[in-house]
């Protein structure tokens, strides 16, 4: 889990949109990587992210992680659709 947050938050600056950081992402970390449901914060900042996510999806360092089942789950979970780029 920490060597994930890591490589989020040294790709954070490889994301070319105005506001996306994917290191807003980390309080999604734990849901994502276990069986544990989302915390409020980490659907409040899915959310927020919604724009950056066809960017995070294009960003090769990213993809693997954005599109891992966990994250889909946590996406269903917070009722967030997972993007369609």
């Amino acid at each position: 889990m920490v060597l994930v947050f890591t490589l989020l938050v040294e790709l954070s600056y490889k994301v070319d949109a105005e506001n996306c950081n994917p290191e807003e992402l980390s309080p999604c970390l734990q849901a994502i990587t276990s069986n544990v449901p989302p915390p409020s914060t980490c659907c409040q900042k899915l959310r927020e992210q919604i724009p950056c996510l066809c960017g995070y999806l294009q960003n090769p360092n990213l993809r693997q992680y954005i599109n891992s089942p966990g994250a889909r789950r946590v996406s269903s979970s917070c009722g967030v659709p997972f993007p369609t780029c």
